[in-house]
Formats: C-alpha cells, sequence, structure tokens
C-alpha cells in the first residue's frame, strides 16, 4: 500500500527483454533506499513492483505481461523520468490517500494551462473508470495522490501546485501524453458491494436499478 505522495523521481536505466515480458532496472534518485529490503514494493509511476535486485543507487523489478499491457510501463525508454514511492509502514504520515499501485487503466491528458502559479489539467479516462471519478474525490495519477476538481463525462480536470510539478514527472508532461490511473480504492470496491449475492454472475457495472435496489433512491 502507497500514499500517494512521491519521495523521489528515479529514472529507467535498463530495460532487458527476458522470455517474453521484461525486468527494469531503475535509478532510485534521491529516494531514501536505507531499510529497503528484497521483495519490499516500490511504486513505480504509480506500479507497485517488486524489488528482486540492488545495485549502484538502483534497483531491478521484473514486469509480468499482465501490468505491460495494463500500463504505461511498456512505453517507457532507457532515461524516462519516474515517480517512485516506497510502501508505506505504520509510522508512515497519510498526506495522500490509499493507493494500492494496481492501474485501472490509462488516461491521456488533454489540456494543460497555466493558473496563477499552479498548472490546471484535463485528463481523459478510459470510458469504464468514468464512474468511480468524483468531483472533490481522490484519484492517482502515475502515482501521485491528486483531488479531482471537476468532472464531465470521463473528462476530468486537476490542479498541481508548484511543489508537485516541481517534484514529480507532471512538471514535464505533455498534452497528449498517456498517464496510470488509479481510482479511489472505497469506489472500486463500492462498486461489488452493490451487487450482494449476484456477485459472482454480474458483469453489469453501477445502475439506476441497482442503485434503487440496495437502498440508494
Amino acid at each position: 500500500m502507497f500514499t500517494g505522495i512521491i519521495l523521489a523521481v528515479g529514472s529507467i536505466s535498463r530495460i532487458e527483454q527476458r522470455e517474453g515480458d521484461c525486468r527494469l532496472t531503475v535509478a532510485t534518485g534521491a529516494l531514501p533506499m536505507a531499510g529497503v529490503a528484497l521483495g519490499d514494493s516500490i511504486a513505480v509511476n504509480g506500479v507497485c513492483l517488486t524489488a528482486v535486485a540492488f545495485a549502484n543507487s538502483s534497483f531491478s523489478a521484473d514486469v509480468s505481461n499482465e501490468t505491460l499491457s495494463r500500463t504505461t510501463l511498456s512505453a517507457l525508454q532507457v532515461g524516462a523520468p519516474v515517480n517512485l514511492e516506497l510502501a508505506l509502514t505504520p509510522s508512515t504520515r497519510m498526506g495522500g490517500h490509499i493507493v494500492s499501485g494496481h492501474v485501472d487503466g490509462i488516461g491521456t491528458i488533454l489540456e494543460k494551462k497555466p493558473d496563477g502559479r499552479s498548472y490546471r489539467f484535463k485528463v481523459k479516462a478510459p470510458d469504464g473508470l468514468a464512474k468511480y471519478i468524483a468531483e472533490k474525490g481522490s484519484i492517482c495519477i502515475d502515482g501521485i495522490s491528486l483531488t479531482v476538481n471537476a468532472v464531465n463525462g470521463a473528462v476530468f480536470e486537476i490542479n498541481i501546485v508548484p511543489h508537485t510539478l516541481k517534484e514529480t514527472t507532471l512538471g514535464h508532461s505533455e498534452v497528449g501524453a498517456r498517464v496510470n490511473l488509479e481510482v479511489d480504492l472505497l469506489a472500486r470496491y463500492l462498486e461489488r458491494l452493490l451487487q450482494g449475492e449476484t456477485a459472482a454472475n454480474y458483469q453489469q457495472g453501477v445502475t439506476m436499478e441497482l442503485l434503487q435496489k440496495s437502498g440508494f433512491l
């Protein structure tokens, strides 16, 4: 589990193709690696990866075909900057929101414009994720915990303050860039809980009929 508070920006230092999937080596930059052990989880652009080797201020992680197909990690090139966060501990400050590191889909930046010292972004989410995104709710973009300012269909807006622009990869992101999205954990599970005993055979998602049956209407 993570909080969505980025601790450092690292970079991809090596990509090895291995029997159909790959192993990434990530230069950790200023990430505090003291106490990090083999098998620990590290979020890379919001994707939870398991450290399998350490060397020269870097760590390596195997990336499965499932992860490559569902995230932007498959498009990374050597030298690409990445947001890094260590898994939370019982003493970690919960400055963001609960993040699992399990990416729900890939979004696209549609607009980036200045607003005072901040920047406002418009991001298009996959249509299937729109129902989980709410105004003033939380969303994770490339591992960064952010607040949704407005929603219009599958397009949502976020405001990025100067500190976040400086300390994460969003400061260098441009219109058209693809980003990893993780919706709020509670929204994801609420849908499943509403399905109740029909969950084993249920595929449709949240509908007005389901909300009425569950007492919300």
